[in-house]
């Protein structure tokens, strides 16, 4: 299984790509009336004017596999007095809600005490400034490309130096980011330890004086949403609160500021509820697409101190080894510093602009192009086919390096793209990642234009290692899966345990083996996987899918094998090698993790209700996306209207049915988790059960959802009171209405 890794050197990259001798085709040469980097040009739009969807080809990264895996470190909380020096009366310490916000009072339940019957102690405070901010994706030089990857001069104007070998250097783009990161600020919370979060409005200053492009929300506003906490509304980031959102200030400094109370408390107080991985990030309504790819992305795992403390020690003994208070174990754990073997892995794709690629939608450009920002993120807001990126990152890193000890590890997966989902595999090659254009498609030819996204293959990839499935967004589920592969959609989380001292064969690793991550499936755009040979169109016809190949695999990470653990592996191996049944690992008997919540015996008599997902034909313009017919709108009061009015402790049967023809959709229920109980009529966890989502037997906080499909899964309402929402997490489709409001009363 141990398979040598050769790799392509640069000069051979160079000419692969007709780069000889540091000759460059130039734009003026090949540019046709669109730009020659664009994907696509297709106005849409109730007038046909509203948008000019085109996306630019980013630049070629020459030297992918060399930067390594950015891992964040747990932000440090903060005293009374360290976040009030002097005591100032511009910054109080709840319960106050929020600075100049009369319409929030107070939160609904303050944890010291015994209101609200929880009897928690005091939170802990973070500091989350929203900063303007620089960010590079890669270390890498690049060639500029154009649709069909010949190498290409960027157009005049762009601010950059062609190098003695014929490359260049990306300029940084401009972020938005918690604390100034992205990904921004990353919390070790846990259960039992409320957490008060003080996101702090600084979007207003701008020392470096970048330029902040067009694209983010344009008042500079933010509004955020702990994805999927199970939290009170005024807390919850929802769309209706403070005016949709919190202001910078007019003149710098500090502006507008909120403190979101996270309880760490499970719903109902069942242990069985709690979770094990969210993250948090914009909800402002119409622009939360946008501020979260210009970087409002911050991360949040959550530790059991029974089940999942993160020591692996203790509990179920799940990877994770950490430091403790004092050096001394008998302490506890300082959960102020980095647990070792367990690493988010946050996927996000993106575009770079080629300054030929027209500007137009319908909140900024009027299809000019912008050469000065050549080889910085590009954003439209595309309600039709969503967006999606040709450069893969993960922990926005293009192409990283991690390096791995001989033991197992704890891999914490989010999708954080606006629109992608992804099939991941453990893969391993000997020729290691080649050009996407020096690779052929299934129909024998070169690959270009959509076929470039991901701007890597491995051509001669095989499966080398198996994921060990332990939790979904919903938490641990009740016992582990183990999967050849595994499907990741927008905001969906998965944690994976990995052995790295062994392959799926069972052979020893040895140090300096490299496997890769590797994304299996394409999707030329926001629409859905393109993982069948036949699709829909927009009328609902069968039709063949041309972007349909099975030859797709694009490295996304390098792992490096190196040598044995430093610290002694006290974690379960959940894996039984030496057992095989039709070629795939099976478990051992007896693991089990967490237990499912019971549901009532009469569940089948509970109230039903059913939301359909559809595509706008009345209203145009922006609104491209209904729910039971009716589109959200902040401003609009019929738009904002309750769907449903439920009744705490009352649970409920919900019906969410795909009706958006060829589309697929991550459905994003906020509150609580859902238990799904069937898919298609078939009940979960049934022997014909949809394989590709054998994880429905745990609890979720978004559906996925593929063309036509319909799940009925039971949700309860626990705890808080107030409206919340609903909504497609493809951010494209949420921020062009698919969003509606319900309420516990």
């Amino acid at each position: 299984m141990n398979l040598t890794n050769q790799g392509m050197s640069r000069r051979h990259m160079l000419r692969a790509l007709g780069l000889s001798g540091g000759a460059l085709l130039s734009w003026g040469a090949f540019r046709p009336k669109m730009a020659i980097g664009q994907v696509a040009v297709e106005p849409i739009g109730a007038a046909g004017g509203l948008y000019i969807e085109a996306f630019p080809t980013s630049p070629l990264i020459v030297s992918p596999f060399t930067d390594p895996l950015p891992i964040p470190a747990p932000l440090k909380p903060l005293t009374a007095a360290e976040l009030n020096p002097g005591g100032s009366t511009r910054w109080p310490i709840m319960p106050q809600k929020n600075y100049q916000d009369s319409d929030q009072g107070t939160h609904q339940i303050w944890p010291s005490g015994s209101a609200g019957g929880l009897n928690l102690p005091v939170p802990l405070i973070y500091d989350i400034k929203m900063q303007v901010a620089e960010k590079s994706f890669t270390s890498s030089s690049v060639i500029p490309i154009d649709i069909n990857a010949n190498p290409v001069t960027p157009p005049p104007g762009a601010p950059i130096t062609r190098q003695a070998d014929g490359t260049y250097k990306l300029p940084k783009s401009t972020i938005y980011g918690f604390n100034g990161g992205f990904p921004g600020a990353m919390i070790y919370a846990r259960y039992g330890q409320p957490a008060l979060l003080r996101f702090q409005n600084y979007l207003a200053d701008n020392p470096l004086n970048l330029d902040r492009q067009n694209f983010g929300d344009p008042e500079a506003k933010f509004l955020i949403h702990l994805h999927n906490g199970h939290t009170a509304p005024e807390s919850d980031g929802n769309p209706n609160h403070h005016e949709g959102g919190y202001y910078p200030s007019q003149t710098g400094g500090p502006g507008q500021w909120c403190d979101n109370l996270y309880l760490n408390y499970p719903a109902g107080g069942d242990s069985n509820e709690k979770q094990s991985f969210m993250w948090f990030h914009d909800h402002t309504h119409g622009h939360t697409g946008a501020n979260v790819y210009k970087g409002m992305v911050g991360l949040y795992p959550i530790y059991d101190p029974a089940l999942d403390p993160g020591d692996e020690r203790q509990g179920l003994k799940l990877p994770g080894v950490p430091k403790y208070l004092g050096n001394n174990p008998k302490n506890g754990i300082d959960y102020d510093q980095r647990i070792d073997y367990d690493i988010p892995i946050v996927l996000y794709d993106l575009r770079l602009d080629d300054g030929v690629t027209q500007h137009k939608d319908a909140h900024s450009g009027t299809g000019e192009t912008h050469p000065e920002w050549w080889g910085k993120s590009f954003f439209k807001h595309f309600p039709n086919h969503g967006f999606v990126g040709d450069i893969f990152t993960v922990n926005c890193a293009a192409y990283p390096v991690l390096n791995v000890e001989r033991r197992r590890y704890r891999l914490r997966f989010l999708d954080a793209s606006i629109a992608r989902q992804y099939e991941l595999k453990l893969m391993s090659s000997r020729g290691g990642p080649v050009p996407s254009a020096s690779t052929f498609g299934p129909d024998g030819l070169r690959r270009s234009g959509d076929a470039l996204q991901g701007q890597y293959q491995l051509p001669d990839a095989q499966q080398s290692m198996v994921f060990t499935q332990i939790a979904s967004e919903g938490g641990l589920l009740p016992y582990p899966i183990v999967r050849d592969k595994f499907e990741l959609w927008p905001a969906k989380r998965r944690e994976m345990i990995v052995d790295f001292s062994k392959y799926m064969d069972g052979t020893p690793t040895t140090p300096g083996d490299v496997i890769y991550l590797v994304n299996t499936m394409k999707m030329v755009n926001g629409r859905k996987l393109n993982n069948t040979q036949f699709t829909k169109d927009d009328a609902g016809n069968v039709i063949p899918d041309p972007a349909f190949d099975p030859t797709y695999a694009v490295p996304l990470m390098k792992i490096v094998i190196g040598g044995n653990p430093t610290s002694p592996d006290n974690s379960v191996d959940m894996l039984n090698y030496t057992k095989r049944v039709n070629g795939k690992a099976t478990l051992k008997a007896g693991i089990k993790l967490r237990p499912m919540p019971k549901l009532p015996v009469n569940f089948n008599t509970l109230p039903m209700r059913t939301f359909e997902l559809q595509r706008s034909g009345v209203y145009g313009g922006e609104i491209e996306w209904l729910i039971n017919g009716h589109a959200f709108d902040r401003q609009d009061p019929n738009g904002m209207f309750p769907q449903a009015i439920t009744t705490q402790g009352q649970p409920e049967l919900w019906v969410v049915r795909n009706g958006g023809g060829g589309w697929s959709h991550p459905m994003h229920m906020h509150m609580e988790e859902h238990q799904v109980l069937s898919r298609n009529g078939v009940a979960t966890g049934s022997p014909n059960a949809d394989p590709r989502h054998v994880d429905d037997i745990g609890k979720e906080d978004v559906v996925a959802l593929d063309p036509s499909e319909e799940v009925i899964f039971y949700r309860n309402f626990r705890t808080f009171k107030g409206r919340y929402v609903a909504h497609c997490h493809n951010l494209a489709h949420e921020d062009h209405s698919m969003m509606f409001g319900w309420e516990i009363t």
